[in-house]
């Protein structure tokens, strides 16, 4: 199971939002760099990094930025703002590992399977849910779907996994939503990416549960590691501990 720490840049600065919302951020860094290179040192083999200005404006804001950051010895999947073709060429000559969409994979499917056909194997899709409703354009838009509705068409169209956000506990530490990442495993075919929730250890071995029973491929962690509720370290070396004990679970993509 893949543990990635969540970089969000907002206005240069590495923040967490509570909920998705931009008026309630939280500013842990103001070198979004220096932090990437902290959990390159603490033992992380992927990060998550979010261009938030990117996702509120449509376009990418923090390029330059992201692209400092896919010079470090670790690997990179990025999302905010990719709604067109040149976008996600720039990123995927800047160093970038794995595409996120979300906006276009709901609102545009044309383009996004002409974007995974691109990239095969390297385009993911967040699928950010609040009370079990998607939303889109940096989550304020209600698309009308479910991800009962989406997985489907996103299936088809080439995305390469799944990344599930359970907004109302996004950066609020109160524990991941169990059911509902255990239907959306269910449901998909794809590998699946739990967001939102996980403050302490006692999360990572609950998602760990479900790595080895359901398939998640692995978790995302911002405000737990940031306030250090969950240590990054502590957490990667228990992975690695049930690994080493012949528990590695569904293979790691």
């Amino acid at each position: 199971m893949i543990i990635y720490p969540a970089i969000d840049i907002k206005d240069g600065q590495c923040v967490r939002l509570r909920r998705g919302k931009a008026e309630e951020s939280t500013v842990f860094s103001a070198d979004p760099l220096q932090t990437a290179e902290h959990w390159v040192r603490q033992g992380a083999s992927w990060l998550h990094v979010i261009d938030l200005d990117g996702a509120f404006q449509g376009s990418p804001v923090n390029l330059k930025l992201i692209s400092a950051i896919c010079s470090l010895p670790v690997r990179v999947q990025v999302g905010g703002g990719i709604r067109d073709e040149e976008t996600a060429r720039r990123y995927m000559q800047a160093g970038v590992s794995r595409l996120i969409l979300g906006t276009i994979a709901l609102e545009d499917p044309a383009l996004h399977a002409r974007i995974c056909a691109l990239f095969p194997g390297r385009v993911g899709v967040s699928l950010d849910a609040e009370n079990g409703r998607l939303k889109s354009r940096g989550w304020v838009n209600d698309c009308g779907l479910t991800a009962e509705d989406a997985l489907p068409g996103l299936t088809e169209r080439g995305s390469a996994f799944i990344i599930y956000t359970d907004i109302e506990r996004d950066g609020m530490r109160s524990g991941p939503n169990l059911e509902a990442l255990r239907k959306i495993c269910a449901l998909s075919s794809l590998p699946v990416i739990a967001a939102g929730g996980v403050a302490a250890l006692a999360d990572v071995r609950d998602l760990y549960g479900l790595h080895l029973k359901d398939g998640l491929e692995g978790l995302i962690t911002g405000r737990a590691i940031y306030e250090r509720t969950l240590k990054l370290h502590e957490a990667l070396a228990w992975v690695e501990a049930q690994r080493r004990m012949g528990n590695p679970g569904a293979p790691v993509v």
